[in-house]
């Protein structure tokens, strides 16, 4: 049965929602209110420690005929019951008086506290208005919160960072996804182009159409390195699972152990490098970079691999000739699908290699750094943080 006939069954009763600025409210009050008791009880005891009525009767010469009749005792009694009197009720009506006015202070204290608590949360409001109204599709807009440089703005300033750091990485994320269907899509379409001039073709034999099925095979074979690399890339950016020790000489050795018909032109210098991580993550990494940098070199040039410890911090550099890398354009090698005028010669490569050494260094927590070469190249060396034991 519901409490009365306007009300729906079912419905819940209506609590009331504790706001911020209703609890801050109710903490002014209540402040007040405990404050201004605390000093109407010492004002209280005060008074009353300082109205002890005092009597003096004197029976001199000077004093009144009528007062020299009376015995002493009997009207210094009468008179202290009266004085008596007149305190507690002088102490009834300061008490009564104190309250009321109490009262009518806490009241105006409750009215001043939820303006004032208003006044100072309506920067807040203002924010969540504006971010209610943000969604994927207008990251650009901040909430730009004007007004002194507060607690409030930082907060604001804050997410207006949080803000600017999604709006890049959902457009990081748009533009991968459209470069890796670019790419994913270019190896279909030649696959079945070459398959179509084919079947097309009245005079094909044997011949031609083995090399056919060999062409498709091959771009069959880029394709399914584009999509492992793809695979590689969101593995390295979902994080780590766990952290093995591990040696990078060891990592860098076994790499170039499995490229050992290209090993005859990279200068190496091993040297311990114990660190934490991924053995499989950082062997990907280890094995992109010897890749990159033997894959975009100059004829007859050089590669060097090196790992140490500078620092405490476990390092693997891998250094090559190759044509000129502007310095502000060593960035953009590092982004997916990103690769400079002068290394896209290549026909396998597919702009994804550093992306991974990217990822992988990032998820290490380790430092990423690259500088072109004076005459070329690049130079390229992830510091991993110190394996503590």
């Amino acid at each position: 049965m519901p409490a009365t006939a306007s009300d729906p069954a079912g419905r819940a009763p209506r609590r009331i929602r504790w706001t911020v600025r209703l609890r801050l409210t109710a903490l002014y009050g209540a402040l007040f209110l405990v404050s201004g008791a605390a000093l109407l009880l010492i004002t209280y005891l005060l008074v009353v420690s300082t109205s002890t009525p005092r009597l003096f009767i004197s029976s001199g010469s000077g004093s009144n005929v009528l007062f020299r009749s009376v015995d002493p005792d009997l009207l210094r009694q009468v008179m202290g019951t009266r004085a008596a009197e007149q305190r507690d009720a002088m102490l009834r009506q300061l008490l009564t008086q104190s309250a009321i006015a109490l009262g009518l202070m806490s009241a105006v204290s409750v009215g001043l506290g939820w303006l004032m608590a208003g006044r100072a949360l309506s920067p807040v409001r203002m924010m969540a208005d504006r971010a209610r109204r943000i969604s994927e599709r207008n990251l650009h807009e901040r909430l730009a919160v004007a007004g002194p440089d507060d607690e409030l703005k930082d907060l604001g300033d804050t997410i207006d960072d949080l803000l600017g750091r999604l709006d890049t990485a959902f457009a990081a994320q748009k533009r991968f996804a459209a470069n890796a269907s670019h790419e994913l899509r270019t190896p279909l379409t030649l696959q079945r182009a070459m398959i179509e001039v084919a079947l097309a073709d009245p005079a094909a034999d044997d011949r031609s159409l083995r090399r056919v099925c060999e062409r498709v095979l091959a771009a069959g074979e880029h394709q399914e390195r584009l999509i492992e690399a793809l695979l590689m890339l969101a593995r390295s950016e979902r994080g780590l699972d766990r952290r093995e020790p591990l040696d990078l000489a060891q990592v860098a050795e076994k790499v170039l152990r499995d490229r050992e018909p290209q090993r005859a032109g990279v200068d190496t210098a091993l040297a311990p490098a114990p660190a934490l991580g991924d053995p499989r993550l950082m062997e990907r990494l280890a094995d992109n970079l010897i890749d990159n940098a033997l894959r975009y070199n100059v004829p007859g040039g050089w590669v060097r691999v090196v790992t140490g410890t500078a620092h405490g911090q476990p390092f693997l550099r891998v250094v090559n000739s190759g044509p000129e890398i502007p310095a502000d354009r060593v960035g953009t090698l590092f982004q997916p699908f990103q690769r400079l005028e002068s290394r896209t010669g290549n026909p396998d490569g597919h702009g994804l290699g550093l992306s991974i050494v990217a990822a992988v260094a990032a998820v290490h927590d380790a430092e990423l750094t690259a500088d072109p070469g004076p005459q070329g190249g690049l130079s390229i060396t992830v510091a991993l943080p110190h394996a503590r034991s």
